[in-house]
C-alpha cells in the first residue's frame, strides 16, 4: 500500500521575469516501510521535490501543481492549519547541516521539550523529559546530553540530536535531505546504521535525498534518479544500480568508483544541466546523451514500465526489449 503518492507533480519558481521549472511531471509511489533514495546531480530538483511534499516552499515565488497524496489526503488541497497537524507529527525532515538550526543559548533538553509541546501542549515536564531521554537512547546518545549546550557536542552528536528531533512524534515518513553529507565517513556510516535500525523498530518509511549513490546502494531498498527536474528511472536498488537502463543512470554510475569487481576507468558526463527556464521539446538529457537519436530532441519520452516496479523514461527503450542500451 502506498503511503505517499506523487502524481504529475510540477514546481515552478517565478524569479523576476523567468519561470524556472524545477520539477516536471514527477510521479512516484512510496510504500509503507519503504526506504527510497532520490539521487541526481546538483540542481536536479531533489530537494525541491522534498520541500513540495512538506509544502515548505515560499508561496510568493513557487507554485506546486499535481497531486501529493499522503495516507489518502492530498496535501496540495488542505489548509495550512491542517498541514501543521501533519508536519513533524506524520512527516518529519532532517535537513543538511540541520545541527546549525539548534539554538546556541539553550540546552538540548529544553529545545527538544519546546518542540514536543507544539503538538502535545498538555504534557508534563516529567513526560517531556522521559520522551527526550527515550529518543536519546534510540540514537545512541547519553542521558547527559539533555543538559548540554550545542557547542559542547561533536558534529556527529549534533546530527544525532537532529535525528532525535525529527523522531520526536514517531512520524510515519522521514525525509532526509543530504542529512549526513557534512559528516566524516565513519560517523556517516554509524548514523546510517542507526537509521536502518530505527526503521525496523519504529516501522519508519524513509525518503533519502542525496547525490551519493553509494549511500543509497547500501541503505535503501529503492532508488529514483532525477535530472533537470524530471524522473528518468526508478525501481529497486538491486535492479537499477546493477543493470541501469537509462543512459543518464549509466553515466552517473560510471562516474563512481567501485570497491568490488574489476577496476574500471571513471567517466564523467560531458556538458552541464540545461537552462530550466527554457522550454524543452524533447528529452531533457538529449544534449548530453551519447546515444540520443533525432526523436530525442523533438519528443518527450514516455515512461516505460518493467516488471518489479521498474520505470524508465527513454525513447531507446521499448517494452521488454532493452538490448539497445546494453
Amino acid at each position: 500500500m502506498a503511503l505517499l503518492e506523487a502524481k504529475n507533480v510540477n514546481v515552478v519558481y517565478k524569479v523576476k521575469e523567468k519561470e524556472i521549472k524545477a520539477v516536471r511531471n514527477v510521479s512516484l509511489d512510496v510504500e509503507v516501510q519503504d526506504s527510497i533514495g532520490i539521487v541526481g546531480e546538483s540542481g536536479s530538483g531533489k530537494s525541491t521535490l522534498a520541500m513540495a511534499i512538506l509544502q515548505l516552499l515560499p508561496n510568493k515565488i513557487a507554485k506546486t501543481t499535481g497531486e501529493i497524496v499522503f495516507d489518502g489526503v492530498d496535501l496540495l488541497k488542505i489548509s495550512e492549519n491542517e498541514l501543521r497537524e501533519i508536519r513533524w507529527k506524520d512527516i518529519a525532515v532532517v535537513f543538511q547541516k540541520s545541527m546549525n538550526s539548534l539554538s546556541p543559548v539553550h540546552k538540548i533538553g529544553y529545545q527538544m521539550g519546546d518542540i514536543y509541546r507544539v503538538h502535545e501542549p498538555n504534557a508534563t515536564d516529567k513526560e517531556v523529559k522521559e520522551r527526550v531521554l527515550e529518543l536519546f537512547r534510540l540514537v545512541n546518545l547519553a542521558d547527559r546530553v539533555y543538559d548540554l549546550y550545542p557547542h559542547e557536542l561533536s558534529g556527529g552528536m549534533m546530527q544525532r540530536v537532529s535525528i532525535a528531533l525529527s523522531l520526536i512524534y514517531y512520524p510515519r515518513l522521514l525525509i532526509m535531505d543530504e542529512a549526513t553529507t557534512a559528516l566524516d565517513v565513519v560517523t556517516q556510516g554509524q548514523i546510517l546504521e542507526e537509521i536502518m535500525r530505527l526503521e525496523e523498530k519504529l516501522h519508519l518509511t524513509r525518503m533519502m535525498i542525496t547525490h551519493d549513490v553509494s549511500v543509497v546502494s547500501s541503505t535503501c531498498k529503492k532508488v529514483a534518479v532525477m535530472y533537470a527536474g524530471c524522473l528518468l528511472e526508478s525501481g529497486y536498488v538491486s535492479d537499477v544500480l546493477t543493470n541501469p537502463k537509462h543512459p543518464y543512470t549509466q553515466g552517473l554510475l560510471s562516474s563512481f568508483p567501485s570497491l568490488t569487481g574489476e577496476r574500471n576507468e571513471l567517466r564523467g558526463i560531458p556538458g552541464s544541466l540545461p537552462d530550466l527556464s527554457v522550454a524543452h521539446k524533447g528529452c531533457v538529457f538529449a544534449d548530453r546523451c551519447k546515444k540520443a537519436t533525432d526523436i530525442c530532441f523533438v519528443k518527450e519520452p514516455r515512461t516505460v514500465k518493467f516488471p518489479n516496479s521498474w520505470n524508465v523514461s527513454c525513447h531507446l527503450i521499448g517494452g521488454e526489449d532493452c538490448d539497445q542500451l546494453d
